[in-house]
């Protein structure tokens, strides 16, 4: 059998070993590196690997490339096992790793440190670490400044950010945001996104859905344009700003198919000094109106502040020009 050997590259060479998987080739959806396909790990300081621990570890600009999905960081550690369908590996033979389906091994999980960044030609998702467990099927990323990016939305958060791509979920936890193209800006302390199916950009239509399934018209097919968001579920001191109005409450859901949003519980809308308080409100994002829903047995409560505007507008020019003219009378009787 053929042995290829492992190198182990000096700063600024690029070290390179093919991390070649059993999986067959599929198509990446999204941020997904669960789909199988061989990984191509590089580095510019070397790639170590502990064959005992059966651990690989590239180091300065690291990258990991699997079906069109990027991961890089300053340190990449790529774990892996004997196939479960495979032979196990044979110690001390550098083939177990290099070779792939002869070797017999699989990568359940990689984890990045350091300037991290997962792309696709369309989404981008950056932090300080991440870990990617093939086994859950599920992507978190921590540290500061913590964005994903897709063609029509970015989402923040303060604590995490957890991606599965086969849910099509994301999770933003701690002070989480999301903002459309369109400047639609959802908070709340976790959001839940979920996302189209890979290049559709509408909900299936009736006639093509399963049976019992929900979803509106549709169905519209763009290949290549990322990820769609679709609905999101907002949870714990939820906010939504339109340009004219605030509009809080303890949780939420917003379609991004339909533009509308509910909110319930403890809910209060404010434009300028005015507010609304009550249980349920639906808010329309395109339009920005917002309004409150008579729930039974509720009372919808409101405090109205006339500003300085309001009341100018109170007096009507009639009004103003009668009462110049009997100040006038008045000066003339004098």
């Amino acid at each position: 059998m053929k042995t290829r050997h492992l190198a182990f590259g000096a700063r600024g060479i690029a070290a390179t070993l093919a991390l070649l998987l059993a999986a067959g080739h599929a198509h990446a959806q999204a941020l997904d590196m669960t789909q199988g396909g061989p990984v191509d790990v590089t580095s510019t300081d070397g790639i170590e690997w502990r064959q005992v621990e059966q651990v690989v570890i590239a180091r300065g600009n690291a990258r990991a490339i699997r079906e069109g999905v990027t991961l890089e960081g300053d340190r990449l550690i790529a774990r892996y096992r004997p196939r479960a369908n495979g032979a196990a590996p044979s110690a001390g033979a550098p083939s177990a790793v290099a070779e792939g389906p002869s070797g017999g091994n699989e990568i359940w999980r990689l984890e990045a440190e350091g300037n991290v960044r997962i792309s696709t030609a369309t989404d981008t998702a950056v932090g300080d670490r991440a870990v990617y467990d093939m086994d859950q099927g599920v992507m978190v990323m921590t540290g500061r400044n913590l964005k994903l990016t897709t063609p029509t939305d970015t989402l923040t958060a303060r604590d995490s950010l957890e991606y599965w791509p086969g849910r099509r979920m994301s999770v933003a936890r701690g002070a989480a945001l999301i903002v459309t193209n369109d400047d639609r800006r959802i908070a709340a302390d976790t959001l839940v996104g979920y996302f189209l199916p890979e290049g559709q950009t509408a909900p299936v239509a009736a006639s093509q859905r399963p049976a019992g399934a929900a979803g509106g018209a549709g169905p519209r097919n763009v290949p290549g344009s990322g990820s769609r968001l679709e609905r999101v579920e907002a949870f714990g001191n939820v906010e939504i700003r339109t340009p004219a109005e605030v509009v809080r409450g303890d949780r939420g859901v917003y379609s991004a198919v339909t533009g509308m949003a509910r909110l319930l519980g403890g809910v209060r809308i404010t434009r300028g000094e005015n507010q609304l308080n009550g249980q349920e409100a639906i808010v329309n994002m395109r339009t920005g109106v917002a309004r409150l829903v008579n729930t039974p047995g509720q009372r919808v409560q409101g405090l109205i502040v006339p500003n300085q505007q309001s009341r100018d507008a109170l007096q009507m020019p009639g009004a103003q020009q009668g009462q110049q003219q009997r100040q006038n009378q008045q000066g003339q009787t004098r």
